[in-house]
């Protein structure tokens, strides 16, 4: 610690130039903080710097025997020669602390490190997967949930998380669609800011804020058929009017670092994409925050044929400006001899370092490299009733009601007899969904255990059908059973004479996430069948779907009286199903993505072109955009979700049919709640610009509250807009507000009930 404090004492030599008194505090802060960072900087040598942009992934048990040879004793000696910035995947205060002791102690200016770790949605304590979480369009639970996963992670010595994924998506068959929120730019610009602010907080050099990264800049979404790492060839207008708001998003909520993408864009990985990360992000957008590349992506530049080899990868990426190498190596192998030939800058090194630097300033690493390592807030934070209770009600509002014919739900809370069917009935490990690396396997509740906290009625639980052949693991294959079909009678027989049969279906949490494409959206393995076959016996079924990804359940759809879509819902999943279907908390959730009726529609999404022939021109003729076997309708869209209460929607007005210049116009209409449950609702409101110098989408969200309504109240709703509501990138490469005529729709879904009309004039 002591060549630490030596090597950062020419920090105090440096004052500020102007007056602390002209400055505000922030500004004042930033100033201190860029000197510091260039005193630090000044004190570097190349191969110092170069390791700060170099990033490794944890390696060997921090608490066992020093590595002895291999990759690891090769990487624990760049450790103690600091030329390491950063780690990932360690976690837990024991394990942070000796690392950070080593290059506090050992190294020459004792810069520490910065620890990263994947808080999709929780660290010990799981909240619902992010695309669950964009279903309650809450915005401040959401950011709530990523500050509970924060404050977790921060107790355990972790700074940093690659969180949030905040890609568009319109194709279900990615089975990265659960990390993000859904298909529409506003709505998951609105939590991406969200997200950003629970993981940074206000301070965040707090123990409870880390620093958030935005991912994957840009593209990957929209990967072609869906398969994950695939190529990616959009244009111009749905790059920046669909793709990169988001982004925008998160860099106005200060994100502090961002993470590039395995695609290519344009013919070029995103990771050697200067256009990307020097033009857009750097320049025209003015991030101060440092560029990750997604890990091994500096290398797979050879693959994509971008690279011939692993050293002109790396002059591509840093001269692209990618900042730190995430376990692809070839920065601290080739970075010094690039400079050394001229063929990189040392000027961009330099940019790199001080980006990471002033993260690491930001972080308050720099005063307490241990301070985000703190063993009894660890025991007390993780499990706690206040992070329990949260991530509850994170679950809760999570829930979408898909179909309730006949007011089946809410069931009685006693006198009722249940036939609990289904491969994930009692399964205490799918919830927890893909992304819970420090989670404890099978710790969520279960949908049984959830159902006899009621206890009543009287539930019979029979699994079924398995859905996996052996225990899934991130990192393999899933394989699901298509064979094995003992268990198909028992339940048949267990479901003939109940009041009403729940059954849970749809995937295993292992399913969906990273490398988890697929070709299919049915329900997976036999539970089709199984569902078909308890239905000849008893047609009062209550379908509870957990998935990561939008279905296609066009047969429940028809069939079924009731489908509660669940999704995967982190740790107290089981009991936030309960309480949905006992009715002790009524679903206020909507759709974020849209549900195909077939995965022959995909991709398919609300905000869609109205093309040159939309429409049927006589009956019968083939000579328009549709299809010839299925018509073009979505099974549920964008933005659907039911309540046990009904909502009306009537009287819009328009406080103006003009809208000009920087002038406002008013949007208003009644909101009355006509069921006999207080309930909430979310009432949305879209635009539609009829004209304009690029297509546009037939109807935008731009807009939208949550109303909470007792039985029989009425309310006005007014939504406010302006010019800014009706920018877009435009033909001209900039972001405007054209004139031109409008239409305003207001509803509970995309599927609108209230239309208006205005016109804007600059």
């Amino acid at each position: 610690m002591k060549k630490y404090i030596l090597g950062l004492g020419l920090f105090f030599i440096l004052q500020l130039t102007c007056a602390q008194g002209t400055l505000s505090n922030e500004a004042a802060r930033n100033m201190e903080i860029t000197q510091k960072v260039d005193s630090v900087l000044s004190l570097m040598t190349l191969p110092e710097k170069i390791g700060q942009m170099n990033q490794y992934n944890g390696f060997w048990e921090v608490t066992g025997p020093t590595p002895k040879d291999g990759d690891a004793a090769r990487k624990y000696e760049h450790l103690k020669a600091g030329l390491v910035g950063s780690m990932l995947n360690v976690r837990g205060t024991e394990e942070v602390e000796k690392l950070q002791k080593i290059v506090v102690e050992e190294t020459r200016l004792g810069i520490p490190l910065i620890i990263g770790f994947d808080l999709m949605h929780g660290y010990k304590t799981i909240s619902p997967i992010p695309l669950a979480e964009a279903a309650s369009w809450d915005l401040d639970a959401i950011g709530n949930s990523a500050a509970v996963a924060a404050e977790e992670a921060a107790a355990s010595g972790i700074n940093w998380t690659f969180a949030p994924m905040i890609d568009i998506s319109r194709d279900a068959r990615w089975g990265r669609v659960m990390e993000g929120a859904g298909e529409d730019p506003y709505l998951g610009s609105k939590i991406a800011y969200a997200r950003v602010k629970g993981f940074q907080g206000d301070d965040l050099a707090a123990t409870n804020t880390i620093a958030a990264c935005a991912k994957h800049f840009a593209g990957y979404g929209f990967s072609e058929s869906g398969r994950d790492y695939n190529t990616v060839d959009v244009g111009t207008s749905t790059l920046y009017n669909t793709i990169f708001p988001p982004f925008m998003a998160a860099i106005d909520a200060d994100v502090k670092t961002i993470m590039n993408s395995f695609n290519e864009l344009n013919g070029i990985p995103a990771t050697g994409n200067g256009f990307l990360q020097r033009s857009v992000l750097k320049e025209e957008w003015k991030f101060k925050g440092f560029v990750v590349s997604d890990w091994g992506s500096i290398n797979e530049m050879i693959n994509h044929g971008y690279a011939k080899d692993g050293k002109q990868a790396a002059e591509l990426a840093v001269n692209a400006g990618s900042d730190m190498d995430m376990e692809s190596y070839h920065y601290v192998k080739y970075l010094e001899g690039l400079v050394d030939s001229g063929a990189v800058d040392e000027a961009l090194v330099n940019d790199a370092v001080k980006r990471i630097l002033r993260v690491k300033f930001e972080l308050g690493l720099f005063d307490d490299p241990f301070k985000y390592c703190d063993r009894e807030r660890e025991k007390q934070l993780i499990g706690s009733k206040k992070n329990m209770d949260a991530v509850l009600d994170m679950a809760k509002k999570s829930i979408v009601l898909l179909k309730n014919e006949g007011g089946l739900l809410p069931l009685q809370k006693s006198g009722l007899k249940i036939g609990l069917i289904g491969p994930l009935a009692d399964d205490k490990d799918s919830p927890l969904g893909s992304w819970r690396l420090a989670a404890d396997d099978n710790s969520a509740v279960s949908v049984l255990e959830g159902l006899k906290a009621y206890p009543g009625n009287a539930i019979t639980h029979k699994q079924g059908v398995a859905l996996t052949l052996e225990k899934p693991s991130f990192i393999l294959e899933t394989k699901i059973n298509t064979t094995d079909r003992s268990g198909f009678e028992e339940a048949v027989q267990a479901a003939r004479n109940q009041d009403v049969v729940i059954m849970v279906l749809g995937e295993h949490g292992f399913q969906t996430g990273e490398g988890r494409s697929r070709v299919s959206l049915d329900l997976p393995g036999l539970q089709q069948e199984l569902l078909e076959a308890v239905y000849k016996v008893n047609k009062n079924i209550v379908l509870v779907l957990m998935n990561g990804r939008p279905l296609a359940i066009n047969w429940a759809d028809t069939n079924v009286p009731a489908i509660v879509e669940a999704w995967h819902l982190g740790t107290q999943s089981g009991h936030a199903i309960a309480q949905v279907l006992y009715g002790d908390y009524n679903p206020s959730g909507k759709l974020p993505m849209t549900f195909p009726k077939n995965v022959g529609q995909v991709p398919i999404y609300y905000n869609f072109k109205n093309t040159g022939r939309p429409t049927i021109p006589a009956p019968d003729l083939v000579f328009w955009s549709h299809y010839t076997d299925m018509d073009n309708d979505p099974l549920y869209p964008f933005g659907h979700g039911l309540s046990y209460s009904k909502f009306k929607y009537g009287d819009l007005k328009l406080s103006e049919n003009r809208l000009i210049g920087e002038g406002k116009m008013e949007v208003s209409f009644t909101l009355t709640n006509i069921g006999k449950y207080e309930g909430k609702e979310v009432v949305q409101c879209y635009l539609r610009d009829l004209v304009a110098s690029v297509t546009r989408p037939v109807k935008e969200l731009k807009d939208f509250k949550m109303v909470s309504l007792k039985p029989g109240e009425s309310r006005e709703v007014i939504f406010t807009l302006d010019k800014s509501s009706l920018a877009f990138y435009s033909a001209n490469n900039k972001w405007e507000t054209e004139p031109g005529d409008f239409k305003v729709f207001v509803g509970g879904s995309s599927k609108t009930v209230l239309e208006g009309d205005f016109s804007y004039e600059r």
